[in-house]
């Protein structure tokens, strides 16, 4: 219902659906994240406040963007690559530098949410000057003819279910991990961050599967901005006291979100979409990053293994086969623009 509504939206206001992806469907997926950690950091559990977002922000990029482009493959529009995405690492190295002091308080959150408020002016100039192609969606006719007020409903009844579907799950999940006895940095990075992404993921996946294929792209991007600046920040600006946060999350955790958000760039500007190899080069690397986890909480020597193979061969592999695309592409536009 939601990427239906999505869709009509767009045609009546005339604009792109990667701009109803990046702002209504990414705010309304990012719905759950915030009662999260909202009623976490009320509760003093901080670390699952924290580190619920950080774990949504990787899973959103590597997992469902993978699953996505394992359906289809996905097409990346210039406007991400030029300013969608360099915001988002913007965000990411915002929120970084902030936390270093192992804290966010009230100015911090103010700071967040200005950089939020900004990135939505530059989005909504943005949408001035895109002008959305009739002809190319499919059944466009039929859903702009629709009353936008139907649209309006069907799409808040999306975003209900939603966030009722994504509480359900997160009170199984909270009571099934505090039963095996895992910390609270451990619960918000895996559990509850996997089920606050999954109306994200769902989102992303109909998209796809409905050829949407925009949404499916902008959603990722836009609730990961959400997360970042808005949940981050109304979170640090309400709670009682200053939201601490661990030494690993800044030594593990934060550095593994900037660098998911900063290999966005280089892949996505190779070819501007999403491959399906790529696409399981994404759901691979969330498998190592999950086994590290899993293996360093539980003190399993496969922690060290994981960690010597990914920064000494993994790692140098990956940039290495990024600057090619990259360099390859930079090559192919630039021929392009001399022939024409």
């Amino acid at each position: 219902m939601l990427v239906r509504a999505a869709v009509r939206l767009a045609a009546h206001l005339n604009v792109r659906p990667l701009i109803i992806g990046l702002t209504v469907v990414a705010l309304g997926s990012s719905a759950p994240q915030m009662a999260v950690s909202l009623q976490a950091t009320l509760m003093q559990n901080s670390d699952i406040a924290f580190g619920s977002v950080i774990g949504s922000s990787i899973f959103n990029i590597l997992v469902t963007l993978g699953l996505s482009a394992l359906i289809i493959p996905l097409r990346v529009s210039r406007q991400l690559v030029r300013l969608d995405i360099p915001v988002m690492i913007g965000a990411s190295l915002l929120v970084f530098a902030l936390a270093w002091n192992e804290r966010l308080t009230p100015l911090d959150g103010t700071i967040l949410l200005a950089a939020l408020v900004l990135y939505l002016g530059l989005l909504l100039r943005q949408s001035r000057h895109s002008v959305r192609p009739h002809s190319t969606q499919a059944g466009g006719g039929s859903q702009s003819r629709a009353p936008w007020p139907s649209s309006l409903l069907l799409m808040l009844a999306g975003l209900a279910l939603l966030v009722f579907a994504g509480h359900l799950l997160l009170s199984a999940a909270v009571e099934v991990a505090t039963d095996l006895g895992l910390s609270e940095r451990i619960i918000g990075l895996t559990i509850i961050a996997i089920s606050t992404s999954l109306p994200e993921l769902a989102t992303s996946l109909i998209a796809a599967l409905r050829g949407q294929r925009d949404i499916a792209v902008g959603n990722v991007v836009g609730s990961n901005l959400f997360n970042l600046l808005g949940v981050l920040g109304i979170t640090a600006l309400i709670a009682p006291t200053p939201l601490s946060v661990s030494p690993n999350a800044l030594d593990f955790d934060l550095p593994v979100m900037l660098a998911v958000s900063v290999l966005c760039l280089p892949m996505f500007y190779s070819g501007y979409r999403i491959t399906r190899a790529e696409g399981l080069l994404f759901l691979a690397l969330y498998l190592a990053y999950g086994l590290h986890v899993v293996s360093f909480t539980t003190g399993m020597p496969l922690a060290g293994k994981l960690e010597h193979l990914m920064l000494f061969f993994v790692l140098p592999a990956l940039v290495a086969f990024l600057l090619f695309t990259s360099l390859r592409a930079w090559r192919r536009q630039h021929n392009k623009r001399e022939s024409t």
